[in-house]
């Protein structure tokens, strides 16, 4: 893979119950901003979200943050990031974060972090791209979803190394480790296509 020089992170626009979720974040972005990597993100100044671009700037690394229309003008923008761009829609946001990046992660979040790290995870399995995608699982809170992906896996709807795909971890300095050395896997996405 080539060199990691940016990290795209997905993550809840709220903090969580755990205080440990924030400070995760906050450790993330501290780590992504020290290792001299440029932090893309949401653009949101709310949640884990605005944690760990804080901490990001605290550091002095740069954060680039992409919002759509609609999301600024609820006033949710963050007025202190390197640099913020505004686009259309959701779509065009994602789309730009991902051609920003060259790895993903997930931290704690909802439903909107579980659908942007899936969709750049599928995106990687049907060979569109070749980054790395992780999860920070912070407290255990993907454990169930990774059991998810183990059925999955016994149940034949993904391949044992499309699941490997997605690097689980829950210490931040290893996960980007993984990320530096990641190489893809070179199946195909279709369990039993050469038999057809």
């Amino acid at each position: 893979m080539r060199g990691l020089s940016s990290v795209c992170v997905f993550c809840g626009a709220n903090f969580g119950a755990d205080p440990a979720y924030a400070e995760a974040a906050a450790n993330f972005g501290q780590l992504v901003a020290d290792r001299g990597l440029r932090l893309v993100y949401g653009g949101a100044n709310v949640g884990l979200m605005g944690v760990i671009a804080d901490a990001a700037l605290a550091s002095g690394g740069e954060v680039i943050g992409v919002l759509p229309e609609a999301l600024v003008a609820r006033e949710i923008g963050h007025p202190g990031i390197t640099r913020l761009e505004v686009v259309p829609d959701m779509h065009t946001r994602k789309a730009r974060m991902a051609e920003l990046s060259d790895a993903f992660v997930a931290l704690p979040g909802g439903i909107g972090t579980m659908e942007e790290i899936f969709e750049v995870w599928t995106w990687g399995q049907l060979g569109f791209h070749s980054k790395p995608v992780g999860l920070l699982n912070v407290g255990g809170y993907y454990d169930l979803l990774a059991g998810f992906f183990e059925r999955a896996v016994r149940d034949q709807f993904l391949q044992q190394p499309h699941r490997d795909m997605l690097l689980v971890g829950s210490d931040s300095a290893a996960l980007l480790d993984a990320f530096a050395t990641y190489q893809p896997p070179t199946v195909e996405k279709w369990i039993g296509r050469a038999q057809l």
